[in-house]
Order: C-alpha cells, then sequence, then structure tokens
C-alpha cells in the first residue's frame, strides 16, 4: 500500500535487517522501526510496535532469519530452539505467529540446521521471505472474494484494526472495503475506537483515509445505535485465530457487534488467510486469550493542542482494571469466512474445505 506515493509493506526486510512500520506512534506520525536482533524483534511482537495476525507472523518469521545470523556455528541447532522459544512467547492468541515461525523452522531442517548452518541460514531467510510473500497475496485476494458481498452505497463497520497494517499488505477485513472501492463502489465504513488501544481511531481511520475511502470514527458502544438505524448493511472483522469448528477469536468486543449483528438480520462476515486457522484446537474454548496489562485501560495516549505526543489517566487511582485482549465469536453468529479461497460457512465443515483448498495449493 502507499504511505504519500511511496509504497510500503508492514513488515519487510532491507539490509539484514527486520523493517516495521512503527504502530504506536500513528496516526501522528510516519516511522520505521529496524532492527538485526531476534530478540529485540520479540519485544516488538510483545510491545505491540508490530499488531495483527498476519503481521505478527512475518515479523516471527524474519525474527527466526535474525536469530540464524546471530546463531554461533558450533551452537547452532540450540540457539535456534531457543529462538523460536523466546518469538513464540510474545503473544499466545495469534495463530500466524506460530505458523511463521515454524515455516522457518521447518526451512532450516531442511536445509541440514547446524550440520550446514550456511546452507540453513539462506533457507531461513527465503522460507521468510516466502512466509511474508503469501500473506501479502492471500490478503490481495481475500480482498477479491469479499468485495463481491459488498453493494454500492453500503455502510460497512468493522473493529479493531485488520488492514494492511495488521498484515504484510492490503489486510483481512479492510481488503474487501479496498477492492470494492478501487472498483468504483461507494462505500462508507464505521470505524469504532476499538478501546482500549484504539486501533480503529488511530491505525484503520489512518489507513482508509491514506485510500480515500469515505469513513466516520464512532464510540465502541455507538455500533447498536448506528446498526438500528439502517446505517450498517454489512459488518466486516479480522481474526487471530479459528478454531476447527468455525469459532473465532478477534479484538475484545467483537463478540457483542455479532450479537448485535444477529439481532438486526446484519450479515456479518470474518476475513482471513487460511494461515490463521489452527486445525489442531477443536473449539473457541481450547483458544488462549491474552490478558494484557491495567494501564492499557486506565490510561491513554493523544497528540494535547499543543502538538505534544502524551499519555493521560482517566480512571480514579484507586481502581483496579481487567484488560483481556481478545473475545471468541461462536461460529454460530458468522455468516461467512472470507478467506483467499472463496466465502466458506463458519462451520467444521466449511472449515475443512478452507483446510483442503490450502493443501491443495501447496502440494
Amino acid at each position: 500500500m502507499l504511505v504519500d506515493g511511496t509504497p510500503h509493506r508492514t513488515v519487510d526486510w532491507a539490509d539484514g535487517q527486520l523493517l516495521l512500520i512503527d504502530q504506536p506512534v500513528l496516526p501522528h506520525e510516519f516511522r520505521i522501526w529496524r532492527t538485526d536482533d531476534h530478540r529485540e524483534a520479540a519485544v516488538a511482537i510483545s510491545t505491540m510496535i508490530v499488531r495483527g495476525a498476519g503481521a505478527i507472523g512475518a515479523a516471527g518469521a524474519f525474527g527466526m532469519a535474525l536469530a540464524s545470523r546471530q546463531a554461533p556455528d558450533s551452537s547452532f541447532d540450540q540457539y535456534m530452539k531457543d529462538a523460536a522459544t523466546t518469538l513464540a512467547n510474545t503473544r499466545p492468541t495469534a495463530q500466524n505467529l506460530f505458523g511463521g515461525i515454524n515455516a522457518v523452522r521447518a526451512a532450516i531442517e531442511g536445509a541440514g540446521g547446524g550440520a550446514r548452518p550456511d546452507d540453513a541460514r539462506d533457507a531461513a531467510l527465503a522460507a521468510a521471505r516466502a512466509w511474508a510473500d503469501a500473506d501479502a497475496a492471500a490478503c490481495e485476494s481475500i480482498g477479491r472474494h469479499g468485495a463481491e458481498l459488498l453493494q454500492d452505497g453500503w455502510g460497512v463497520s468493522t473493529h479493531c484494526n485488520a488492514g494492511w497494517l495488521a498484515f504484510v499488505d492490503w489486510g483481512s477485513a479492510l481488503s474487501p472495503v479496498y477492492a470494492a472501492s478501487r472498483a468504483g463502489k461507494s462505500l462508507q465504513v464505521f470505524v469504532d475506537e476499538t478501546r482500549p488501544r484504539g486501533q480503529g481511531s488511530r491505525l484503520t481511520a489512518w489507513e482508509l483515509g491514506s485510500e480515500g475511502v469515505d469513513h466516520v470514527v464512532i464510540a465502541d458502544n455507538a455500533f447498536g445505535h448506528l446498526a438500528s438505524h439502517g446505517e450498517i448493511q454489512a459488518v466486516i472483522t479480522g481474526s487471530d485465530r479459528v478454531a476447527r469448528n468455525g469459532d473465532v477469536a478477534n479484538k475484545i468486543g467483537t463478540f457483542g457487534h455479532a450479537v448485535i449483528a444477529r439481532h438486526l438480520g446484519i450479515p456479518f462476515y470474518v476475513a482471513l488467510p487460511a494461515a490463521t486457522i489452527d486445525p489442531d484446537c477443536p473449539s473457541g474454548a481450547d483458544i488462549p486469550i491474552e490478558e494484557r496489562g491495567g494501564d492499557e485501560v486506565h490510561y491513554t495516549w493523544g497528540v494535547d493542542d499543543d502538538g505534544a505526543f502524551r499519555r493521560v489517566r482517566t480512571s480514579p487511582a484507586s481502581s483496579g482494571a481487567r484488560n483481556p485482549a481478545f473475545d471468541v465469536t461462536p461460529g454460530g453468529l458468522v455468516d461467512g469466512l472470507i478467506t483467499e479461497h472463496g466465502v466458506f460457512p463458519a462451520t467444521d465443515d466449511g472449515v475443512g474445505r478452507i483446510l483442503t483448498c490450502a493443501r491443495a495449493q501447496t502440494d
């Protein structure tokens, strides 16, 4: 996607370094974060310099490529095993993270591992690049399939950020919006702020504005009111993990939107690349839900009237906080899973068909 006319990927590689778009400073500043150390890459994932299922999957893959360059020949295999653990322990919910790490590990083993460390290093970088390219290609295909579900003049709601900032490029939930808009359809996107970190108001709104898509930012609790008054005709969200039965884990608050949408008869879609599916996870009850620190609830960041970027507290000093980062939406509330292979029901059969398509593509 373009930023001020220059193409960028959310996760990239250049001159032996991992490059990330620094997301916490958006939308007030655009800058690139760089490292040649896999441990710093892990910190970037855990502190959400990079976030979003596809983006952290690619960051994990490139983190493994960095680790292979740091690993001593004499202890290459053990070093890579430890690096994989470090990267995997950063975020527990997003399936793509583990997929990216494991894809690079498999490439390293296939190249001989510690017995041929130079070959293993080349294989690690090639596998990381292939994983990132596949993520971008899958998201572009999601856009083509999802755009067919959107009609000219519709209001479309989304939750959190599942655009190109959450993936290597294009995104999942926003990819159909971008594809439909570029095909000439007029849409208005209702962007809820997505407390506590504000990924909707900060990131999704910034993306849509850069693309020239009509949008409005709304408070999280305004969705039901606007939907019930006929201003929203479809909801598309992303996902951090989809269970084998079609249950979907996504940013906290997604479940409530799905319940409201079902009550009002508004189609509720979830967009995801097949890499987000965890075939070993039977249902949403088996998905680990990350709970982040309470300061994200107590404080917010923003630019004041003098242009200074500040953190301010919005709750009483004596109050505690709970901060689950995700919730699970049952597959029965999802009207379709939009993937690079097409649109499928959020059922065991539908998920099985997606996985079959994915396997056929790699065979």
